[in-house]
């Protein structure tokens, strides 16, 4: 599939950008829109922390394993066609999930919910890498990351709006994906229907690589299930869940090496395209801050409401200046990268984004907004947008556009995977459980103990960005890079 050669400035290039933008913002939104929602569906369908975890990865689980699947599809059947079928099934899930009577029909959309963004979201960003002339194909993909994950750290203060909007508002915080879902179509048929090459199918033909998909699917299930459910389960059975799902991940992995020099049916992971060093760096720095940021925002929306009595609409606009900030500074960020290079953005990023978790977890009751919370928010999205445009450039924009269908499936996998892992993980190691995040004791320590957690994950990410990418030139390529 060869570039068009579409700059930035021209009205062709900014319609494109928009209608990949509109339709993934819808995906990215409902990875953190539902987050202050939680104890409001809590109240309205039953169930405690574990039917809260399970909300927020059932969607995670398949966006995560399959959205691998959804960029190979998209270079085998072309990526304008899976993108819109994503965008299909990802509407009629959301009205699913807004019409859902009980919490299991309400995981169980969205669980689908997840199949169509997986679809949609590496499709999207492969067409951006295939539409615009290389020149402009870093911005292009800077303003894509930029302007979904401002729509992402939104999503709390939509979530709250909509939510406070009426006794079912939560509710809306799926059925508002309707409306979105139909721009975003219309902005598909518009801007991308007649630009040459995204109508058609990539160069990997062949059979679709399902045994990998369903290794990846029940791997991540095995390992993030028993977690959800350890004050349900015995502690032997986690184990040896946990265990399993760890040997099925092996297996995937296995397996995907093989089909990567074989070709045959084509990999959902191949494998050779982390002989690039920046994008393995940069998906080892995504795995840290999308994981820091699904829990650390989910953990946060919930010690506001259940710790010190926010509303929903008050607990989401908490996190209105992370939004301000992306959406100020992560394009001028993504220029910056030529000059600066990545890896002092990346590193620094990550730092100060730890350095925001840490002030966010002294939060207590009694704690005033000004003084004890809106430092850290500050601080993270600060730090949130040093990151967001470079680590997206360095991971998708040195492969070829051939490839790039394959490479934006795994570094948005990657992200996706962590906020799924995090989510089942930190508060597991922060010691919350169902009692305290529904009010009882210890939720203020579990909270505090978890953020500390996320911190630590955040340093060890910028010390991967630093260490990981000494050497490479200053737009993240090294020198044994295939296509530096």
């Amino acid at each position: 599939m060869a570039t068009t050669g579409l700059r930035m400035g021209t009205p062709a290039g900014r319609l494109a950008l928009a209608a990949t933008v509109v339709g993934s913002s819808a995906a990215f939104l409902d990875t953190s829109v539902v987050n202050v929602a939680l104890p409001a569906i809590g109240r309205d369908l039953g169930g405690g922390l574990a039917t809260a975890q399970w909300v927020v990865d059932g969607y995670l689980l398949t966006l995560g394993s399959l959205v691998l699947v959804g960029g190979s599809l998209g270079d085998l059947l072309g990526r304008r066609r899976v993108y819109e079928w994503g965008l299909v099934l990802f509407v009629l899930a959301s009205v699913a999930c807004g019409l859902a009577p009980s919490p299991a029909v309400l995981i169980a959309s969205r669980a689908v919910q997840g199949v169509g963004a997986a679809l949609l979201v590496p499709g999207s960003l492969a067409i951006l890498a295939s539409c615009f002339a290389r020149g402009d194909r870093g911005r292009a993909i800077g303003a894509w990351s930029g302007l979904t994950t401002v729509v992402t750290a939104a999503g709390p203060v939509v979530g709250g709006l909509l939510v406070a909007s009426s006794s079912s508002g939560w509710r809306w915080v799926f059925l508002v994906n309707v409306p979105v879902v139909a721009v975003a179509l219309v902005l598909s048929r518009r801007g991308i229907a007649d630009i040459p090459g995204t109508r058609e199918p990539g160069p990997l033909r062949g059979q679709l690589d399902v045994l990998g998909g369903v290794l990846a699917v029940v791997g991540l299930g095995l390992l993030v299930g028993p977690l959800i459910e350890i004050e349900r389960l015995d502690a032997l059975l986690v184990i040896l869940l946990v265990l399993t799902g760890a040997g099925v991940l092996t297996a995937f992995a296995l397996v995907e090496r093989r089909r990567t020099r074989t070709r045959h049916p084509p990999p959902m992971l191949p494998t050779d395209l982390f002989a690039v060093r920046a994008l393995t760096v940069a998906n080892l720095v995504t795995l840290a801050v999308y994981g820091a940021l699904s829990v650390g925002f989910l953990l946060l929306t919930v010690v506001l409401q259940v710790g010190l009595g926010y509303t929903a609409w008050q607990a989401g606009l908490a996190g209105l200046p992370v939004t301000l900030l992306l959406a100020g500074f992560s394009s001028r960020v993504g220029g910056l990268v030529p000059r600066v290079g990545a890896r002092l953005l990346l590193t620094a990023g990550g730092a100060v984004i730890a350095v925001g978790v840490l002030l966010l977890s002294t939060i207590a009751p009694g704690t005033s907004y000004v003084t004890g919370v809106l430092p850290g928010v500050v601080v993270f999205g600060a730090g949130l947008a040093l990151v967001v445009a470079p680590v997206t450039t360095t991971a998708v924009g040195h492969v070829s556009a051939q490839t790039s269908g394959a490479a934006s499936g795994v570094n948005n996998a990657v992200a996706r995977v962590a906020g799924l892992v995090a989510v089942a993980f930190v508060p597991w190691l922060g010691g919350l459980t169902g009692a305290a995040l529904s009010g009882g004791p210890g939720l203020v320590e579990g909270y505090q103990r978890s953020m500390l957690v996320v911190a630590g994950l955040l340093v060890l990410g910028a010390a991967v960005a630093w260490f990981g990418l000494a050497g490479t030139s200053a737009d993240g390529r090294a020198p044994d890079d295939p296509d530096a």
